[in-house]
Parts: structure tokens; C-alpha cells; sequence
């Protein structure tokens, strides 16, 4: 395989290393990995505290630091304590080692995705500020990218420096020692009866993470960032919309635009403390956490689309009272890209603007979100009215 430019721009931020045109798991690390896909009785990783130390073992097989300390006793807690024996036993016997034979699967994973892309600019990369662009992932490499979330494996140098969110999980499983807040077990629940599903079944679908970006200066389409002038002087109608004022957005099943109204950096505190909004569809739709790996935090003139997320947990509360309550089965259609037909939008909504909303800046930054879509897509645009 060629290094190709979408691959060397995400390369730092992979566990993975280029040789000779191939991707490869380090040796060690390589080693650890197969010893885990062997189950328990050659690993001897049967409980949490092994697993945690085990994790460590593969991150400084990566050059990477140990796992912190209280990651590493929220692994034990979660996996020793909080599950049940039965659940626990499974987990160990079953789970980690199909999760770990994924892992050794991922360079052949990427090296096909990129293989796949070709020159239709879909491939994995790094889609930064200004950036326009789209990544088209197979639901089967999202979930091998999530399995090195949750084995901590991602390189984290630069991370913050390039304005990219955590992506591993050590502070989800960190703040159960010191959060007494039942949901974020809850969370942390979503996460591995995803792991459950996608071990027992690989999924066959495909999601696409989209950078939109409203040009700053005129482009050769007239279309650029809208001034109050502009807008008053324009006579184009509004598109048809329909508003709901019960039920929730993501139970709706007239393909209707789901907006994650939230923070600059996808995902929000998701994969920390955080539990409401944003941070739940990215509990119960966990492939959404992939687009934090390589999506740059979002300005006032961009806004990120994702298509095709599965949805793989029932869920009741909000916030504090958040519980995980079991299995569901998204029967939602697939489109001609093989994905099914979810689409998320997350955009950088402003954080208590009180007047600032109604005030001619606010309206225009309200006004880019909605030059991000089209009339098919505002169609049906779905909303919570209190």
C-alpha cells in the first residue's frame, strides 16, 4: 500500500505504524493482542485489575505511558464489581477475545479502507479547521477503531495541541471511582453491550463523517457567509419543515434531522463526566465517538454531518438520572452508500446566550447552520418543545 496523503495525516494519531508501505501492529504489542485473542486460559486476563494491567502492558508496548492509576481501578471496578458474575465471566471468555482478534485485524482493515477509497477522497484522514471533506468508514473498522478506544490505545501527543477531542476511554473509566453518579455506570454499560452486539455480529453497514464549511470570502457559487443585509434583503422562501412537540428526536422515523446541539469539540464530555444531550446519543449511537478521532474542533462557520450510526441501546433519564435499560434493534432503511438513513448534525451552539441569541450576530451564526443543509434535508426537522 502506498502512504497516501489522507493516511499521513492521521498516522501520528494511530497505534499502528507504516513499514515498507504496509501497515503493522508493533511486534510487541502484535504479540500481546494474539495472547488476548487466545481467551483467559493463555492470557490469564479474567478480571478487571489483570485487564487493566494488561492494557498497560500493550500501551507501553506502544511507546505510550501506563494506564493512570485510576483508570486503571475503574476497569477493575467496573468489571470486577458491577457486573455480574455470568456477565463478567462472558466478558472475559467471549468479548475480549473477539475484540482483540478485531484489533489484529485493523492494518488489514485500514489497508482495505484506503484500497477501497480510492481516489474519491473518502479515506481516513485528519479533517481539520477549514477543511471540507468526507470519511467514509465501514461499520466493521469503526469498531475496530472503538476497540482501541476502549483498550486505551490511541497515541495522545498533539492530541490537544491540534485542537482534537480525547478519543480514548482511561477518564470515562477513571470517573467511576470519584463520580457517585449512577449514569456514569450507565454509560460506560452502553459502551460494552456495544461491544457485545458487534463481537457476537459483525455489522455490515457504512458511516460517513462530513466537515461542512460556509466559505468566509465569495466563492464562484455565490454562496458565502450571510451578513444582516443580505438577509433582509432576501425574498428566497423558507423550505418546509415540520415541527414535533412530543416524543424524542432520535425515536423519530421520518428520516428526520437529528441536531446535536452542543460544543466545538464533537462529542462533548462524552467520553468524560458529561451525560445529556450530545454525550447520550454518543452512549446509545457509539459509533459516533469515531469521529472524534480525526475531526478538529469546529468554528462558528462549520459544522459536522454523520450519516449511517447505529443505534444499539434502550435508554430512559436525563443527565443524573440516565440509565442504560437494554437492547435495541435500529431498523432504520439503508441508502445507496450503505448506510442507514440517521443523519446527525453537530454544531457549536452557543452556551447560555440569554439576549445574544435574538441580537444580529446570533442570528447569522443560527443562519450558517442552516446554509449547511438543504431543502431535503430541513424537510423534516425534528424538535423537543417544552
Amino acid at each position: 500500500m502506498e502512504a497516501r496523503g489522507d493516511l499521513t495525516s492521521i498516522l501520528p494519531y494511530l497505534p499502528v505504524v507504516l513499514r515498507g508501505g504496509a501497515l503493522f501492529w508493533p511486534p510487541q504489542a502484535q504479540e500481546a493482542l494474539k495472547a488476548l485473542a487466545l481467551g483467559p486460559d493463555v492470557s490469564r486476563v479474567s478480571s478487571g485489575d489483570v485487564l487493566a494491567d494488561a492494557l498497560t502492558d500493550l500501551r507501553l508496548a506502544l511507546n505510550l505511558d501506563p494506564l493512570p492509576r485510576r483508570s486503571a481501578e475503574g476497569f477493575g471496578l467496573f468489571f470486577d464489581d458491577r457486573l455480574s458474575r455470568a456477565q463478567a465471566r462472558d466478558w472475559f471468555d467471549h468479548v475480549l477475545p473477539s475484540l482483540a482478534h478485531l484489533l489484529l485485524r485493523l492494518p488489514t482493515l485500514l489497508e482495505d479502507h484506503y484500497h477501497s477509497a480510492g481516489d474519491q477522497a473518502r479515506g481516513l484522514r485528519l479533517l481539520g479547521s477549514q477543511d471540507a471533506g468526507l470519511v467514509l468508514l465501514s461499520q466493521e473498522l469503526a469498531a475496530a477503531l472503538l476497540a482501541c478506544a476502549l483498550f486505551c490505545l490511541f497515541p495522545t501527543a498533539d492530541r490537544t495541541k491540534a485542537r482534537l477531542p480525547a478519543i480514548n476511554f482511561d477518564s470515562l473509566f477513571s470517573a467511576l471511582c470519584y463520580n457517585a453518579r449512577q449514569s456514569q455506570e450507565q454509560k460506560v454499560r452502553c459502551l460494552v453491550h456495544y461491544f457485545d452486539r458487534v463481537t457476537a455480529s459483525t455489522p455490515a453497514g457504512s458511516i460517513s463523517f462530513e466537515r461542512k464549511v460556509l466559505p468566509r470570502r465569495p466563492v464562484s457559487n455565490g454562496i458565502t457567509y450571510p451578513d444582516m443585509d443580505a438577509w433582509m434583503k432576501s425574498d428566497v422562501p423558507l423550505c418546509t419543515f415540520q415541527v414535533f412537540s412530543t416524543g424524542l428526536i432520535e425515536d423519530e422515523e421520518q428520516e428526520a434531522l437529528q441536531v446535536d446541539f452542543a460544543n466545538r469539540y464533537l462529542g462533548g464530555g462524552a467520553l468524560s463526566r458529561g451525560c445529556v444531550q450530545e454525550e447520550i446519543w454518543f452512549m446509545i449511537y457509539p459509533e459516533l465517538i469515531v469521529g472524534m478521532l480525526f475531526m478538529v474542533s469546529m468554528e462558528d462557520n462549520e459544522a459536522i454531518e454523520i450519516v449511517g450510526a447505529e443505534r444499539f441501546s434502550q435508554y430512559m433519564g436525563y443527565g443524573s438520572a440516565f440509565r442504560f435499560t437494554g437492547d435495541y434493534l435500529d431498523s432504520k432503511p439503508f441508502d445507496a452508500m450503505g448506510r442507514r438513513k440517521t443523519r446527525i448534525v453537530a454544531i457549536d451552539a452557543l452556551d447560555y446566550p440569554t439576549r445574544l441569541q435574538f441580537e444580529s450576530s446570533g442570528l447569522l451564526r443560527y443562519a450558517l447552520f442552516l446554509f449547511h443543509l438543504n431543502s431535503s434535508q430541513l424537510s423534516y426537522f425534528t424538535g423537543c418543545l417544552s
